[in-house]
C-alpha cells in the first residue's frame, strides 16, 4: 500500500478569548517547509504528507448533517449564485436551549478541510457540551469538504476569479449568517454562542469574536497563530520551538537530524544519487531533486512536535505515545552499522509508517496545485517563517517576500497582501498586551 500526501503545513501559538469556563481543545495543525535557496512551499496547516488517522471512528459522536444556502459574496449586492454550506449538529438530547431555554451553542469554526474529520477529532467539545447543556455545531469552511461554490471542486478551483471568494472574511460572514439563522429556526434567541477552533479554525474563532461581538459571547482559539504575520513575532519562532522538542529529548538526535541535510545534498550529487535516496527512503518514485525529500522529512519532524502526546493517537497518523522519543531511539541506534541516512529513515518511519502497512511513500501533491490553502497563503494568509542557523535543526533560511510573491504570481496570477490580515483583524496591539 502506498501512502499519498494530502495538503501542506504552519505553526502553534495559543490564544484564548473566553467568557465560558473551558480548557484547551484537542487540536494540532501545521507548519511550512522548504529552504531559501529553492522554491518554497506555502506555509499551510494541514500539511503535505498528513492524513486522517485510519483508526478514527467518525461515528463515535452522533450528529445530523445539514446544509445551509450561503451567498457567494456577502459584501456585494450583485446577482451571484449561492452555494450549500455543510454543517453538523449534535447534542440535541442534553441541550437546555430547546423551547427557548438558556442552553448555550458550542460552534466550531471549520478549518481548511472536511468538517467530519475535525468533528471526529475534537473530543473536547463533545465531552464538555453535556456539562453545559450545550448544542454542538460544526460548520464547514467554504471551498473545503462538500461546501463547494459553483457546484463542484473543479469549478470552484478553476482560476483566480472562481477562487476570489475564498477568504477569511467571507468564511466569517458564513458563520455569522448561519448562527443567526439557526438560532431563529430553533427559537434560541437567548442561547449564548461560544466559538471554538484549532489552528486556522482557531484564528477564525478569535477574529469572529472581534468582528462579530454581538454574535458570540466568547471564543476558545487553540493553537491559533494570529501573531504569525509581518514581524509581530520572531520569524524563527516555530522552527526553533520544534527543534527544542528534539534537543530536549536527545542532543545526539538533534545533531543527527541537523547533519542529515548536508548528507542528503551530498548523496544527491552522486551518480544515481537521487535514485539511491529514493530507495533508502522507500519512495514510490524517483526524486526529482533533494528538496522533495527535505520537505518530506521537515514535515514529519514538525508534525511530530505537534502530536508528541504521552498517549497513542491517530489524528494525523497512527502514532505511539511520546513519538519523538521513539523517533530519536531509532535514529540513535546503530544496529547493523547503518549509516546516518538509514537511521534517519528508521526514525521518520515512526511517523509515516508506525502501523507497518505502507510499502512505499508517494510524495506527489495535487497535480493542479490548486488546493484551497495554497490560494489563501498567496492572497491574505502570508505567514513568514525562517530557520536560524544555530538554534534550529532544520536547514537555515530567511524568508524572502520577493521570491514568495513571484511564486504566487506564477501559480495563481495574484500578488499576496502581506499586511492585509493585520489591517483587517489587527495583531500588533495583541502582541503588546500578551
Amino acid at each position: 500500500m502506498a501512502l499519498h500526501s494530502s495538503s501542506p503545513p504552519v505553526l502553534l501559538s495559543l490564544l484564548i478569548f473566553l467568557c465560558y469556563s473551558a480548557a484547551s481543545a484537542e487540536f494540532t495543525l501545521l507548519p511550512p517547509s522548504g529552504t531559501s535557496h529553492r522554491r518554497r512551499s506555502y506555509p499551510r496547516f494541514l500539511g503535505n504528507f498528513a492524513r486522517p488517522g485510519v483508526g478514527v471512528d467518525k461515528l463515535a459522536y452522533t450528529y445530523e448533517t445539514r446544509y445551509f444556502s450561503q451567498p457567494l459574496d456577502h459584501f456585494s449586492f450583485a446577482d451571484l449564485p449561492s452555494f450549500d454550506q455543510r454543517y453538523l449538529v449534535g447534542g440535541d438530547a442534553h441541550w437546555l436551549g430547546a423551547g427557548g431555554g438558556p442552553g448555550p451553542i458550542f460552534f466550531y469554526c471549520g478549518n481548511e478541510g472536511d468538517i467530519e474529520w475535525f468533528a471526529a477529532n475534537t473530543g473536547f467539545i463533545w465531552e464538555t457540551a453535556p456539562r453545559f447543556g450545550a448544542l454542538v455545531v460544526f460548520a464547514e469552511h467554504r471551498y473545503y469538504g462538500k461546501s463547494m461554490p459553483f457546484g463542484s471542486r473543479d469549478k470552484a478551483y478553476k482560476n483566480a476569479e472562481s477562487l476570489s471568494y475564498l477568504t477569511a472574511e467571507q468564511a466569517l460572514a458564513d458563520f455569522a449568517t448561519l448562527i443567526t439563522d439557526l438560532k431563529r429556526d430553533l427559537s434560541a434567541d437567548h442561547s449564548p454562542v461560544v466559538l471554538f477552533g484549532g489552528s486556522y479554525g482557531g484564528m477564525l474563532a478569535a477574529w469572529m469574536r472581534l468582528k462579530y461581538p454581538h454574535i458570540a459571547v466568547g471564543a476558545l482559539a487553540s493553537s491559533a497563530p494570529i501573531l504569525q504575520f509581518e514581524d509581530i513575532v520572531p520569524l524563527e519562532t516555530f522552527y526553533d520551538t520544534v527543534s527544542n522538542d528534539f534537543r530536549r529529548e536527545s542532543l545526539s538526535c538533534f545533531k543527527a537530524i541537523k547533519s542529515s541535510w548536508d548528507a542528503i545534498e551530498d548523496k544527491g550529487k552522486e551518480f544515481n544519487g537521487l535514485l539511491n535516496l529514493s530507495r533508502t527512503f522507500h519512495l514510490c518514485r524517483k526524486l526529482n531533486n533533494t528538496q522533495e525529500l527535505s520537505d518530506w522529512l521537515s514535515s514529519a519532524y514538525s508534525y511530530l512536535a505537534m502530536v508528541d502526546y504521552p498517549y497513542p493517537s491517530e489524528f494525523l497518523m497512527p502514532l505511539p505515545g511520546y513519538p519523538i522519543k521513539e523517533v530519536c531511539r531509532n535514529i540513535e541506534s546503530s544496529h547493523d552499522g547503518n549509516g546516518l541516512l538509514d537511521r534517519i529513515y528508521d526514525g521518520v518511519n515512526i511517523y509515516y509508517n508506525y502501523s507497518g502497512t505502507v510499502d512505499c511513500f508517494d510524495l506527489d501533491d495535487d497535480p493542479h496545485g490548486m488546493d484551497g490553502w495554497g490560494w489563501q497563503a498567496c492572497t491574505e494568509m502570508v505567514m513568514p517563517m525562517s530557520s536560524s542557523q544555530y538554534n534550529s535543526m532544520f536547514p537555515p533560511y530567511e524568508f524572502n517576500y520577493s521570491s514568495y510573491k513571484d511564486q504566487c504570481i506564477q501559480d495563481y496570477g495574484v500578488k499576496p497582501r502581506p499586511r492585509w490580515v493585520t489591517t483587517e483583524f489587527g495583531g500588533h496591539i495583541y502582541a503588546e498586551d500578551l
